[in-house]
């Protein structure tokens, strides 16, 4: 571990570059992984994240659900993000989800936590991420925690909620954000290969009981680090990154911080959603299938500038869409001579992530 403590002591310095061997899809961009402290980075005020809304695709007939394709396709392949409205989930959902983070959080003890750090089930690293250590590669200022399909007793299966839950009264909150999200799969999925040309149900076999990844994030206040032993990093709250799914879905969060790369002139965009809103951003399984097509855009949470925000915790609770470790990633047809070969999923992704647990972390297949 010797050396993983050392890439992530130097990680507010680092560059994606760095890493780049890990990189599964071609990713030309250059960036520091934490913020600069310096204040050097150059913002684009000008570009904004396209709104669409999702009522066109469940209530205007074929005549809204192209209007919805199309909208979220051009965003998707300009940037790789987009604002989801008329999602039809109650925002009473998201205001209580948000609750039970920092209830989760704050609540539990650490010595509760500490039996479920996380570990590889599959594809998806699940359990419990300390602060500091979400990553090897940078000393990201977030507590994090990964439930995936099999914490929420989905499918008919035995079941121990002991086995996922150190205080099993969360699991029903977030089960229904889960449920809820889940929802909102196929609509988009089928839009975006409607978009690009393709059979709209190409992957609807793929998605109906979808692998996923439902993140709990916890950001202490930035104030609260500075005055414990060690402080903070000297940089962001999370490092600039790339996801590695399909698509999150991520409710906008209460507390700015969320910033993307706009690719086009290397600036950063602040991502300011409305409440109730769900962010949409496309990841790297994406990136591969659409043969380079839709991108998968680097983005950060940076630190907050409002002095009063900086005394609050701030949390997030982003759903990362999968397929099964056992399908294969192949260009979708129609997209030209395809730059990347078939490859399993499980091989994709943990070659892929093993920057942020190890090089010990990717498989092929099992």
């Amino acid at each position: 571990m010797g050396s993983e403590r050392d890439l992530r002591d130097q990680g507010v310095q680092a560059l994606n570059r760095d890493f780049s061997r890990f990189d599964q899809v071609t990713k030309e961009q250059t960036y520091r992984l934490s913020e600069s402290a310096a204040g050097d980075e150059e913002f684009d005020d000008e570009f904004r994240i396209r709104t669409c809304d999702m009522s066109d695709w469940f209530y205007g007939g074929d005549a809204g659900r192209r209007r919805f394709a199309n909208a979220l396709g051009q965003a998707m392949e300009e940037i790789g993000f987009a604002i989801l409205t008329g999602h039809g989930i109650d925002p009473a959902l998201f205001e209580r989800t948000d609750q039970a983070v920092r209830d989760f959080f704050e609540d539990i003890p650490m010595a509760e936590r500490l039996p479920y750090l996380a570990k590889r089930h599959g594809s998806v690293n699940q359990g419990y991420f300390p602060i500091k250590e979400t990553t090897i590669i940078h000393p990201d200022l977030v507590e994090g925690w990964v439930f995936c399909r099999r914490a929420f007793d989905l499918d008919g299966k035995a079941f121990d909620p002991k086995a996922f839950w150190p205080r099993a009264e969360f699991a029903g909150i977030f089960r229904a954000t889960v449920e809820a999200e889940q929802r909102l799969v196929l609509p988009v999925m089928q839009s975006i290969l409607a978009y690009l040309g393709c059979d709209p149900h190409l992957y609807d076999d793929k998605l109906r009981a979808s692998n996923f990844g439902f993140r709990l994030n916890y950001y202490p206040p930035p104030t609260t680090l500075a005055e414990s032993a060690g402080g903070g990093s000297g940089g962001g709250r999370m490092l600039g990154h790339e996801d590695v799914d399909l698509f999150t879905f991520l409710p906008a969060p209460g507390i700015e911080g969320l910033q993307v790369l706009n690719r086009r002139n290397m600036k950063w965009i602040r991502l300011d959603a409305p409440p109730g809103s769900i962010i949409l951003n496309t990841g790297d399984y994406m990136q591969r299938v659409t043969n380079d097509r839709l991108p998968s855009t680097t983005h950060r949470v940076s630190q907050p500038r409002d002095p009063e925000a900086a005394r609050r915790a701030r949390v997030s609770f982003p759903m990362a869409v999968y397929v099964w470790e056992d399908e294969i990633l192949e260009v979708l047809p129609g997209l030209g001579e395809p730059k990347y070969a078939p490859v399993s999923a499980i091989a994709f992704h943990t070659h892929t992530t093993a920057k942020y647990y190890g090089e010990d972390y990717a498989v092929d297949r099992e």
